[in-house]
């Protein structure tokens, strides 16, 4: 039962209503569910399929060298950021991650533009996956599907079914398929190593019209600006960890630890697959292909096994980054940035409408089958949300400096103005790659914004957990 009392919560929120507790029990998760080693396989788990496919698209637009110059940049940027990620987590531990942060460091416009951009990522990505998932299957011939279709409604179907039976056994499951999917990458490596040839890094043909061409670069500089999207692929989504705080056996130490000990363990996958997957195949000959890997390892029987476990990959990715589109739609309507119905929790304590609504969308645009122009979608959304989190990291840095902090990133705002820099940057890019995949995700995102402007800002939650963080964070800015 809603109690109609309105009043302006913490951080600017006017017209917020203040509901019952039984609306808030009818919108609990299940915590203690996962301690900093299921966090960091979290972590892992959503970017696991960046290995196997998708990323070798940078090579179409800036070549090995600007691939690899892109990966590095790249790799600092997502550093940065999750340094700058394990300190707001530590002192914001809840459901909305990336939104929670911004709402109570930019009130509720720059909270909700946050959590728009996040959940575009989110389900929109796994679309691009279910997309390169179906590329595996019909490459192995499994049960005669030649049709993609059929294995994005498998895909979708069994894996929203997984999730609706509660965090713990998603997340073991996740955790199990990836260690899997880390076997395939172990034994690509050690059969790519075999098979790496120095010039088959650069023998894409040079441009001589490109500013700056040379074999390294074919495409002279802006080919570097233009791959760093696909490097992004490499990492996209890792910063979703915090997602799971609410359900985390001690957030405030469990969600640094596992963030930042998943970044180092991709810095390393990333690196070994963008240096031996072209060095053994050829740059050209793998980038425009939908499975690299196994094309890198030409017709052997190591090309198969991995061909097989580069499908747990993708898999894994497509479980993960499921759990947490869930989890940004739970918080923002449990907040009444969304409908309050897709926050409504089952007996196993999982939101089942923010499980399925996203997935059905996700679904609807599999069946485009445009792999590489769903995942210039996702990395926009993502690119928006890093610049709005780093944003948030510093605005709170300056205008709270008394808020608790259990983690405190190194380097403190400078870091995470690195990160800021290079995500503005990444925002451009998307353009630079393709304008019509950017501009439908921007109309998407001003679409979002404009039904919050119209409609959802007069009906937010007063007591919902990310609220209550804002005006805590607010009224402790104030006293300070």
């Amino acid at each position: 039962m809603s109690i109609d009392t309105r009043q302006p919560s913490g951080g600017g929120a006017p017209d917020a209503r203040t509901e019952s507790a039984d609306y808030l029990e009818k919108r609990s998760l299940k915590s203690g569910s996962a301690g900093w080693i299921l966090l960091a396989g979290l972590g892992v788990s959503y970017v696991i399929s960046g290995d196997f496919s998708g990323w070798n698209g940078g090579l179409a637009e800036g070549g090995f060298g600007g691939l690899l110059i892109a990966f590095g940049i790249i790799a600092v940027m997502y550093f940065c950021m999750v340094l700058g990620m394990a300190e707001l987590s530590s002192a914001l531990p809840a459901a909305g991650g990336g939104y929670t942060f911004a709402r109570a460091a930019l009130g509720p416009w720059g909270g909700f533009a946050t959590g728009a951009a996040v959940l575009i990522e989110y389900t929109i990505a796994p679309a691009a996956i279910a997309t390169f998932i179906g590329a595996y299957v019909e490459s192995l011939h499994l049960f005669g599907i030649t049709d993609g279709w059929w294995v994005y409604l498998a895909v979708y179907a069994i894996f929203m079914a997984i999730h609706l039976t509660g965090a713990g056994e998603a997340l073991k499951t996740m955790f199990v398929i990836t260690a899997i999917a880390l076997v395939g990458l172990v034994v690509f490596v050690v059969a790519a190593l075999g098979m790496f040839h120095p010039a088959n890094l650069t023998n894409i043909p040079v441009d001589q019209a490109a500013a700056g061409a040379s074999p390294f670069l074919p495409f002279g500089t802006l080919g570097i600006w233009a791959a760093l999207p696909f490097a992004i692929w490499f990492f996209l989504a890792v910063e979703g960890v915090p997602l799971a705080a609410e359900e985390a056996d001690d957030p405030a130490k469990d969600v640094p630890r596992g963030i930042i000990l998943a970044m180092c363990a991709l810095v390393v996958t990333g690196a070994l697959v963008l240096v031996l997957a072209p060095g053994a195949g050829g740059a050209q000959q793998i980038a425009e292909s939908g499975n690299p890997l196994v094309l890198a390892l030409g017709d052997s029987v190591w090309a198969r096994v991995v061909n097989y476990i580069g499908l747990a990959g993708l898999v894994a990715s497509f479980f993960s980054i499921m759990y947490a589109y869930s989890r940004q739609t739970f918080a923002l309507s449990r907040a009444g940035y969304l409908p309050t119905s897709l926050s409504v929790t089952n007996s196993r304590k999982a939101p089942v409408l923010a499980i399925v609504v996203p997935g059905v969308i996700g679904f609807v645009l599999s069946l485009t089958g445009q792999g590489a122009m769903l995942l210039n979608m996702a990395v926009f959304g993502a690119a928006v949300s890093y610049v709005l989190i780093m944003v948030s990291h510093i605005v709170l840095r300056v205008k709270q400096p008394a808020l608790v902090r259990p983690y405190k990133t190194p380097g403190g705002i400078a870091t995470t103005a690195v990160a800021l820099v290079i995500a503005a940057a990444s925002v451009i890019a998307t353009f630079l790659v393709d304008v019509r995949a950017a501009g439908l995700t921007f109309a998407a995102f001003a679409a979002m914004m404009a039904y919050f402007g119209l409609y959802s800002r007069h009906h937010l939650v007063a007591n919902s957990p990310d609220e209550e963080f804002a005006a805590l964070t607010s009224a402790e800015g104030e006293v300070a």
